[in-house]
């Protein structure tokens, strides 16, 4: 349900500007770097590919649908965007255990590794961007924009009918969070 104008008039006016400007200068800074780690890894895997392989990861093989469902994106996208790491290896169609006629979509070895390299690379810069910041400043802002978007997929769920994503984890979770879907805490 959309605030009704009261509400939003309700709360301090100049600080949802700046909250709504720094998610603004976020979501660029995100886009221009692809949060993408450091070194040679930098910019290395699109943040499509990092969800789909995180999510294959953390849920085990499963068919489109259902990846498409977790990740509250469609179906058709899912396929469009899965084509490119069945092709290079990082993910392989293999038969559903219990019915033989489906096909699943399971991590390859060779793409668990891959997204280990670009896990350790993406933690590094996590570390220098948050270099001067304490372990509870650390998991405050992890549990705060997990809300947040955990709030953001709820919302466009309500738009759009389907069931809302999950958002959050990272492969170990913070407490407070929730699982994981469109962006983790410290992904994408």
């Amino acid at each position: 349900m959309p605030p009704s104008q009261d509400m939003t008039t309700a709360l301090d006016p100049g600080l949802l500007d700046a909250l709504q400007h720094q998610v603004a200068v976020f979501a660029r800074r995100a886009e221009q770097t692809r949060l993408g780690g450091t070194g040679q890894l930098r910019n290395s895997m699109d943040r499509a590919a990092y969800l789909l392989l995180n999510r294959l990861d953390q849920e085990g093989p499963m068919g489109v649908k259902a990846l498409a469902a977790g990740m509250g994106i469609d179906s058709s996208t899912v396929t469009r965007q899965v084509a490119p790491l069945v092709d290079t290896g990082l993910v392989k169609r293999t038969s559903h255990p219990e019915d033989g006629r489906a096909v699943v979509l399971q991590l390859s070895q060779r793409g668990l590794a891959r997204l280990e390299e670009v896990r350790a690379s993406r933690r590094r810069l996590m570390v220098e961007v948050t270099e001067g910041w304490t372990p509870e400043e650390r998991e405050a802002f992890c549990t705060l924009l997990t809300r947040f978007n955990t709030a953001l997929s709820a919302r466009q769920s309500a738009h759009t009918g389907h069931a809302p994503a999950e958002s959050g984890g990272t492969g170990g979770t913070v407490p407070g969070t929730a699982p994981e879907g469109e962006p983790s805490p410290a992904s994408s």
